[in-house]
């Protein structure tokens, strides 16, 4: 089987799929996240995860024939994007906008084997229900740093686990990672989900 390769640092994703019994290299893209500004939400998603992807497939690190997945996660709420917050400010503003209602997080994938050079991509999206935390409840979160780490300010498995007060969907989709969208696209590129198991990136 492949090697695969994360084109991320998200600690969460890592954690994710190697609990999923993956064990990807970590080679981080780098990529300027910024030059996708304007986009609708799902097509943000998407496009800052094959710009990661893309960024780091041809890098002289990936190893021969790999599988590289890009990923990258916004929070929609009212239409608008929230990726990861400026600083405690727009933390705190943003869980005053969210406590007591719901958002959709959308997360795009995107697989490339190298071996091929077939890429593929795909978004999963997960509605999620935020408790309705008070003022000292927010201040408190957003003082110990981990909202602005992360798109949405928001956790589900961490400090933020406790405010969520349901999810819709892949639960791994809103750590970082969908699984299931993951291993369709492990499947439609021709390989073995559960061979992956034991690959070494």
């Amino acid at each position: 089987m492949p090697p695969f390769v994360l084109a991320s640092q998200s600690p969460a994703r890592l954690a994710t799929l190697r609990s999923a019994g993956l064990d990807p290299a970590v080679i981080v893209s780098g990529v300027d996240e910024s030059q996708a500004d304007g986009l609708p939400p799902v097509e943000l998603a998407l496009r800052l995860a094959e710009l990661k992807c893309a960024a780091v497939v041809g890098r002289d690190a990936v190893p021969e024939a790999a599988l590289v997945l890009g990923c990258d996660s916004v929070l929609e709420l009212d239409g608008a994007v929230l990726g990861k917050p400026r600083d405690a400010a727009d933390a705190t503003a943003r869980w005053q906008a969210m406590r007591g209602r719901s958002g959709v997080l959308h997360t795009g994938h995107c697989l490339t084997d190298t071996g091929t050079g077939t890429t593929l991509s795909a978004s999963a999206e997960t509605t999620v229900h935020f408790a309705d935390v008070t003022d000292a409840e927010i201040a408190a979160y957003v003082a110990t740093g981990e909202p602005l780490r992360v798109a949405g300010a928001f956790t589900v498995d961490g400090l933020g686990g406790g405010f969520v007060t349901r999810v819709e969907g892949d639960h791994h989709n809103v750590v970082g990672v969908s699984l299931p969208l993951l291993r369709d696209l492990v499947r439609r590129l021709g390989h073995d989900w559960t061979a992956l198991w034991t690959a070494r990136g």
